[in-house]
């Protein structure tokens, strides 16, 4: 049996057929940042739950990548229980139909 490679677009869950591709691939970006910052301030994840106003049980699914457990909301705002900054800049990008969404994380 021959060996098929076949490139990803890019986003894993586009690549699955989710209808909601998008959203969970931008979540997933969040969530790795926040796992970042638990792990550079050295939480763990007990303290981290704690300051986010959540139980441990659940922010261990959600930092394993149960994306669908947490809305974008929750997740910017835990963030900023954590002390992340986070910033929303729109950019008007006519012909583009629906332009994809990036998260970037900058340390200071």
């Amino acid at each position: 049996m021959k060996e098929q490679i076949i490139e990803g677009s890019g986003n894993v869950f586009a690549d699955l057929g989710r209808p909601d591709a998008e959203e969970r691939a931008y979540k997933a970006d969040l969530i790795m940042v926040l796992e970042n910052i638990i792990k550079r301030q050295g939480l763990t994840q007990v303290e981290a739950a704690k300051r986010c106003g959540t139980d441990q049980g659940t922010l261990s699914k959600v930092l394993r990548g149960r994306v669908g457990l947490v809305s974008t909301d929750r997740l910017i705002r835990w963030l900023g229980c954590l002390g992340g900054s986070v910033r929303i800049t729109v950019d008007e990008m006519p012909g583009m139909g629906v332009a994809p969404v990036s998260v970037h994380f900058c340390t200071a």
